[in-house]
């Protein structure tokens, strides 16, 4: 099997959300109600075609010998201040970053299920952290899932506080704001 890692296109956008979707009810169901789940990718969770426009959003395609490539996870870095949330979240800021000050934004990483827990995360935030890196960036901030907490925690990401996102329906997504400082 090889894993390639490449910036995502918008002709992924379809195949994108599908992987979204199998992420968030395999990989969450723990940490997260089946409404929360579901209310998030109506409002919250979903492909960010800023991202793709942008050219910060990656995609892992898994090659089996001969079959079509297979994509089994994505997640990007942002200079625009939206700290999370998809096409459809209501609470956008896409004004840009100043590198010198601000903190560039890790977004939006979904790992498919069944290719969980096979290093590809790692490698998507590795590309990400050293393109943020050499855009300038000198650190790096997110709004971790709780299931992705101790992942970011294992890859250097410091806990900073936590937020309740708003869904709608008197529910919120509970998520922790994670950071990291390097840059070299």
């Amino acid at each position: 099997m090889n894993m390639r890692i490449r910036l995502a296109e918008a002709d992924d956008v379809p195949r994108l959300r599908e992987l979204i979707e199998a992420s968030v009810r395999g990989l969450q169901a723990g940490d997260y109600s089946p409404a929360q789940l579901e209310s998030a990718l109506r409002t919250v969770y979903g492909v960010d075609t800023q991202l793709i426009s942008d050219g910060t959003y990656f995609a892992a395609e898994a090659e089996e010998g001969s079959a079509e490539a297979v994509l089994v996870g994505c997640g990007g870095w942002s200079r625009r201040k939206t700290l999370y949330g998809g096409d459809q979240f209501a609470g956008r800021e896409d004004s840009l970053l100043d590198p010198a000050k601000d903190a560039a934004k890790i977004r939006a990483f979904f790992v498919h299920p069944a290719w969980a827990r096979r290093g590809i995360g790692g490698m998507i935030l590795e590309a990400c952290e050293r393109a943020a890196w050499a855009a300038g960036f000198r650190r790096l901030e997110m709004g971790a899932t709780l299931t992705g907490v101790p992942f970011y925690r294992a890859k250097g990401y410091a806990e900073m506080g936590t937020a309740d996102v708003p869904l709608g329906d008197g529910l919120t997504l509970p998520i922790v704001r994670m950071g990291k400082s390097g840059g070299g």
